[in-house]
């Protein structure tokens, strides 16, 4: 399986001396977890997925929380005032921590995945802030992201500057996410461009038999019913019931252990299960799913679809919902980096893309800024996503969600 992410911003990046994001940044805390940035992270998460089912609330849905989130950290560090305050609420940061607090837990958490390797799969994110040559940045912040920041002149060479950062997207992703940046999305005013790419690469832990794999009805509403290819398999799963969230789940992990998807599975008769299932999803019920005695190793007999699909998202407009529409002002402060103000983002997009099929998952996304009830399952179980259902990615050792979606229609999966 394989998946990746991006986030694309127009502005960002830091530095450091004993006062570069603090008053005082020697009285920083040691970042040991990291954990307050994980718990900012999933609250964002879920915030962002209510935020973009309430503006895609008919289709399908698939994008990487974690990318954008990572890019909103990076806008968060060059941000002051007003605008950092409104970034750090919708990022789910404390007010009790300082700035210096939260970069030591980012740092902490970019080096700790440095030492995550597996010969199971393979999970990579990188940052990269690029700045215009002709823009002031303060020393220390030059310093601090010296592995971060890169100079371009956007203002000589517009279009090369596009293609080297479009370069930058597409050889993180192994070749997944192409053009992030279109033709006219930067032009001889743009100051910075700010990325993350996430890179997620995996195989089923138990993965499904091609001969196996069929045409099926798929039940998008009670009266509407198309076809979807279909992959099946009998084995041992995790698998339950979340009198909660009103839903079947299922845990398909793959290879190594610390990488699952979970599948959200509404009752086949409740026609507004899915939305049910998202308005009771939050911390407390996310954890009754991932927790680690959570769900019952079981035989199960699992049909999942064989899918492709790729979705473009308006980001400033979700952001602009979820209270962090700052960004887009032209009173927004982003002077930490440079030392002034006047510099904002005029726009954000999201692209995603994920491949399933027998062998595990393929996934990219790109973020640019410049944005029940039921009755107890039988001894073997069957597990029949033949109708709407929510997935994510869960990455264990960090407790953060990488990527999720809601699989509604199969009218526009390849």
């Amino acid at each position: 399986m394989l998946i990746s992410s991006i986030v694309v911003a127009v502005l960002a990046v830091y530095g450091v001396n004993s006062q570069c994001l603090s008053e005082d940044d020697t009285k920083a805390g040691l970042p040991s977890t990291g954990a307050s940035l994980y718990n900012g992270q999933l609250n964002f998460t879920l915030n962002i997925f209510e935020s973009i089912n309430q503006a895609q609330p008919q289709g399908n849905i698939f994008f990487s929380p974690y990318s954008i989130y990572h890019a909103l950290l990076l806008a968060y560090f060059a941000a002051a005032n007003h605008t950092e305050a409104s970034i750090m609420d919708a990022l789910g940061l404390s007010r009790d921590e300082t700035k210096i607090d939260v970069m030591n837990a980012y740092k902490f958490d970019q080096f700790m995945r440095t030492l995550r390797t597996s010969e199971s799969y393979e999970f990579i994110s990188a940052n990269k802030v690029y700045v215009d040559s002709n823009l002031p940045v303060r020393e220390c912040m030059l310093k601090f992201f010296q592995d971060e920041l890169e100079k371009l002149n956007f203002q000589a060479d517009t279009e090369s500057a596009r293609l080297h950062i479009n370069e930058f997207v597409y050889n993180q992703t192994k070749s997944n996410i192409k053009d992030i940046i279109p033709k006219d999305g930067i032009d001889s005013m743009t100051k910075l461009v700010l990325v993350n790419a996430a890179y997620f690469k995996g195989v089923w832990a138990s993965r499904f038999d091609s001969k196996s794999t069929q045409k099926e009805v798929f039940y998008v509403s009670a009266d509407k019913q198309t076809f979807v290819t279909m992959m099946k398999q009998k084995g041992k799963f995790n698998h339950g019931i979340s009198e909660q969230l009103g839903a079947h789940i299922l845990e398909m992990p793959y290879k190594g252990d610390n990488v699952s998807m979970f599948i959200l599975l509404p009752p086949f008769a409740d026609q507004q299960g899915i939305e049910k299932v998202l308005q009771r999803l939050n911390p407390t019920t996310l954890a009754e799913v991932v927790g680690k005695d959570a769900l019952l190793p079981r035989q199960v007999e699992v049909e999942f679809p064989k899918f492709t699909i790729e979705k473009s998202l308006p980001l400033r407009s979700i952001l602009e919902m979820m209270g962090v529409g700052d960004l887009f002002e032209p009173t927004s402060d982003f002077s930490w980096l440079t030392g002034e103000i006047g510099s904002h983002f005029n726009d954000a997009t999201h692209k995603a893309k994920i491949r399933v099929d027998e062998n595990g998952t393929v996934a990219a996304a790109a973020t640019a800024i410049f944005s029940f009830r039921s009755s107890r399952p039988v001894e073997q179980p069957q597990f029949i996503c033949n109708h709407p259902f929510v997935y994510f990615l869960f990455d264990k050792p960090t407790q953060t969600i990488t990527f999720m979606g809601v699989f509604r229609d199969p009218k526009d999966i390849d």
